[in-house]
C-alpha cells in the first residue's frame, strides 16, 4: 500500500520473514522452541537467585535483572511473530508499533548498561577484592539497577517522539518481524535529519558507546590485575569469574554491530541479526553463566534435592 504524502498511516504490515517462504514452519518450529527454552531458562536462573541464599550477592543480584531483562524483550520482540504465524494477520497499529518500537529500544538500552553495572562488579571483584563487600553494597547494587532500568526507560523518549511525529510514509509495509528502527526510517518520506542526528548521539553514544567503552576498561583493568597473578591457577581462577559475563558481552555487542553499524545491505541479512540478537543471545545468556558457573549447578543441585526431599 502506498501512501499519500500528508496522509498519516494508522496501521503497519509486518512482513515477517514472507522473503523465507518454503522455510515458514521451520522458522516457526524454530522460533518456538527458542523462545520456551528462553522463557525456562531465565525463570530457573530467577528461581535459584530468589531460593538459594549461596547466590545473595551482587553478582547474581545483576544477573537476575540481566534474567527479567531478557524474558521482557524477547517476549516484546518475538510475540508478533509467532502470532502471524498461527494466525496468518501481520497487521499491527500505529500505536501498537510505536509501543513496540519504543519497548524494544528500552529493553536494548537497558541490557547493554545493565552489562556495564556488572563489569565493574566484576573488577571491583578481581582488581580490589579485599574490598568487595564494602564497595559492592546492597545500597550500591540497588542504585545501580535503578539507573540502569530509569535511564533506559528515558533515552528512547527524543527518537519515539520524533518518529510518532512523521506524517509521510512511502509504504505501511515494515520489512522485518517486528517495528523497528530502521525499518520504519526506510519507508517514511518525512524528513530525517533530526532522527539520524539523535540516533547517532543520543542513541549509538551516548546508550550504546558510553556502556561499551566503561565495560572495554573494565576488562582493561581486569585483564592487567589477572596477567600479574603469578600463579596459573591464580589466574585461572580470577578469568573463570568473569568469563561468563565477557562472553556475554562479546555476543550481545557483536550481534549489535552486525544488525545496525555494518554498511547498509537487503533487510534480509538484518532480520538474521537481528533475529540472533533478540532471540538467540537471551536463550543463551542462562546456559552460558549455568555451564559456565559451579555456583549456579551447585544451587540447583541442592535445591532439585530440596524439592525431592519434600516430595
Amino acid at each position: 500500500m502506498n501512501v499519500k504524502n500528508d496522509t498519516m498511516v494508522t496501521y503497519f504490515i509486518i512482513e515477517g520473514f514472507s522473503d523465507f517462504p518454503e522455510s515458514h514452519l521451520l522458522i516457526f518450529i524454530l522460533v518456538l522452541l527458542i523462545y520456551l527454552i528462553t522463557l525456562g531458562g531465565n525463570k530457573i536462573i530467577l528461581l535459584l537467585v530468589c531460593l538459594d541464599s549461596h547466590l545473595h550477592t551482587p553478582m547474581y543480584f545483576f544477573l537476575s535483572n540481566l534474567s527479567v531483562l531478557d524474558i521482557a524483550s524477547s517476549t516484546v520482540t518475538l510475540h508478533k511473530i509467532l502470532a502471524i504465524f498461527v494466525t496468518g494477520d501481520n497487521v499491527v497499529s500505529f500505536n501498537a508499533c510505536m509501543t513496540q518500537l519504543y519497548v524494544f529500544t528500552w529493553f536494548c538500552g537497558n541490557e547493554l548498561v545493565l552489562l556495564a553495572a556488572m563489569s565493574y562488579d566484576r573488577y571491583v571483584a578481581i582488581c580490589i577484592p579485599l574490598h568487595y563487600s564494602a564497595v559492592m553494597n546492597n545500597r550500591l547494587c540497588a542504585g545501580l539497577a535503578i539507573f540502569c532500568w530509569s535511564f533506559s526507560f528515558l533515552h528512547p523518549l527524543p527518537e519515539i517522539v520524533t518518529v510518532i511525529r512523521f506524517s509521510c510514509y512511502t509504504s505501511n509495509i515494515i520489512d522485518h518481524f517486528f517495528c523497528d528502527l530502521m525499518p520504519l526510517i526506510s519507508i517514511t518520506c518525512s524528513d530525517t535529519s533530526v532522527l539520524k542526528v539523535l540516533i547517532f548521539t543520543n542513541g549509538a553514544l551516548l546508550a550504546a558507546f558510553i556502556p561499551f567503552l566503561l565495560t572495554f576498561i573494565s576488562y582493561v583493568f581486569i585483564i592487567s590485575t589477572i596477567l600479574r597473578i603469578k600463579s596459573s591457577t591464580g589466574r585461572s581462577k580470577a578469568f573463570y569469574t568473569c568469563s561468563s559475563h565477557l562472553t556475554i558481552v562479546i555476543l550481545l555487542y557483536f550481534t549489535l554491530f552486525c544488525q545496525y553499524f555494518t554498511p547498509s545491505g537487503t533487510f534480509k541479512s538484518k532480520k538474521l541479526f537481528s533475529l540472533l540478537n533478540t532471540a538467540v543471545v537471551p536463550m543463551l545468556n542462562p546456559f552460558i553463566y549455568s555451564l559456565k558457573n559451579k555456583d549456579v549447578k551447585s544451587a540447583l543441585l541442592r535445591t532439585l534435592k530440596h524439592f525431592m526431599s519434600v516430595i
